[in-house]
């Protein structure tokens, strides 16, 4: 009897070690594939979200916007570097996704921004967040979050050192 309760309490753990998994979400013909953030350190304002979103039906659609209960709000970004400084802005009108085309949101590029956190984003803990699409529609999904420099879902790399960037 002791021997299957340790072998219980090993598969328990074992369990409770691995890294949790992001799903996939569909609307209409958009497939919004492992949706995750990185953790963020306590005071942390904003936190970033990605994913991959695949338009699999006949007409364009675009990504505008957002809502979720973790945040004041919620806005998609574009990430850039200019001259060696990296700017961080708003997308006027959102995020195209043309037919049979894939858009991947990661760090360094496009990204959802968690404005006004209403506390620090843990790794390994989930939180559901709304998307907007112009002609699909709303949908829900769940965000997996990840370590503070994670650079994909399931991934503990961390980002590589500034290098000297300047950051406005």
């Amino acid at each position: 009897m002791t021997r299957i309760a340790f072998m219980i309490a090993v598969l328990v753990v074992a369990c409770a070690a691995m890294p949790a998994q992001a799903e996939d979400f569909t609307i209409g013909g958009l497939k919004i594939s492992s949706p995750w953030a990185r953790a963020t350190p306590k005071g942390a304002a904003v936190g970033g979200g990605y994913m991959a979103i695949t338009n699999s039906g006949n007409a364009p659609d675009r990504l505008i916007g957002g809502s979720t209960d973790i945040a004041r709000s919620f806005e998609v970004h574009e990430m850039t570097m200019d001259g060696g400084v990296m700017k961080m802005r708003p997308v006027a009108g959102g995020i195209e996704i043309k037919p049979g085309q894939t858009v991947t949101l990661a760090p360094n590029g496009y990204h959802v921004m968690f404005i006004g956190l209403k506390e620090p984003l843990k790794q390994g803990s989930h939180f559901k967040a709304t998307l907007e699409f112009a002609k699909a529609g709303k949908v829900d999904v769940d965000f997996v979050v990840e370590g503070i420099g994670a650079m994909a879902p399931g991934s503990d790399h961390a980002m590589p050192g500034m290098g000297g960037m300047q950051m406005k």
